[in-house]
């Protein structure tokens, strides 16, 4: 019974968060990019297109969920049904966003500052995109492809989604056939730089979350500090032998591998045994095994 209460727990703060970076996702692009018709990758670039060559009659948000709805199906039998629900789940939600928001988000509050507008838009997307990601879900589009190349190939996902925007944002040179050449190369400049800067805040996101640390701990109370860090935060424990050069003592040290955002649970658990204990921290660059990484 406890442990199915601690999944459904995770499941619903899973669910919570990727609803979370939906609405920063859908915010980036409903209030900053699509007012000024600043056009980008993956499933929203092309909604955007369509958006605009219909004359802004063809909402967002239906071209969004029509374009996903086969890759939705694709998700599920590649990555798994879990991912596809999770996929459903964020391509429902972010379309109904896009369609709530475009009934009221009409004008850019910075529509005179076109280039600051393409930057906090797209931060604001790549991180929603990462949010997403981090709990196994997706916004749908190009995140599929990257979510499915990095589950066999060691690259990060911002740059599968750089690979696979790249083809969308070069087709608005010809689908804006009614522009000028210098407004439609314009118009390919601030979607590279939208795509670039999402693609960055998404590998931000992401390896701050995946980000390990190395936690050496020093105490007397080794062995109940091992105990309750093997049982309340499912981390391996191992005891290395050492010896105290000024009390010429023999004693045991504590290493444990834990992300980074379980230090300051870690931290207190030890505070709470042994508020005297030497404890050290230090980043390493990665981690591969159970609980971490896999090496693809």
């Amino acid at each position: 019974m406890e442990i199915k209460k601690i999944n459904f727990a995770r499941t619903i703060r899973e669910y919570v968060i990727i609803t979370l970076g939906l609405i920063l996702f859908t915010l980036g692009w409903s209030a900053f990019l699509i007012p000024l018709k600043i056009t980008g990758g993956g499933a929203t670039g092309v909604a955007n297109l369509v958006f605009m060559l219909s004359g802004e009659r063809i909402p967002i948000g239906v071209t969004f969920f029509a374009f996903n709805a086969i890759l939705i199906v694709i998700a599920a039998k590649v990555v798994g049904i879990s991912f596809g629900m999770k996929t459903i789940y964020a391509v429902l939600v972010a379309s109904l966003l896009f369609i709530i928001e475009g009934a009221y988000i009409k004008t850019c509050v910075l529509e005179h500052e076109r280039l600051l507008a393409t930057i906090i838009g797209g931060a604001l997307a790549g991180t929603g995109i990462g949010m997403a990601f981090s709990m196994g879900g997706s916004t749908g589009g190009t995140d599929i492809i990257a979510m499915i190349i990095t589950k066999y190939k060691n690259i990060s996902p911002g740059r599968a989604i750089l690979a696979a925007d790249a083809i969308i944002i070069s087709s608005a040179f010809f689908v804006l056939y009614d522009k000028t050449i210098p407004e439609r190369i314009e118009a390919l400049v601030y979607g590279y730089l939208t795509m670039i800067t999402t693609a960055y805040m998404v590998d931000l996101y992401l390896s701050g979350m995946r980000q390990s640390l190395q936690v050496m701990i020093l105490s007397n109370k080794r062995a109940e500090i091992a105990d309750r860090i093997t049982k309340e935060m499912h981390r391996g424990v191992t005891l290395l032998k050492g010896s105290g050069w000024y009390s010429k003592e023999e004693t045991e040290v504590i290493m444990v591998v834990i992300r980074k955002n379980e230090q300051g649970a870690l931290l207190h658990l030890v505070r709470d045994i042994d508020p005297n204990a030497f404890t050290s921290v230090g980043s390493v660059m990665g981690v591969y095994g159970n609980g971490f990484d896999r090496i693809k």
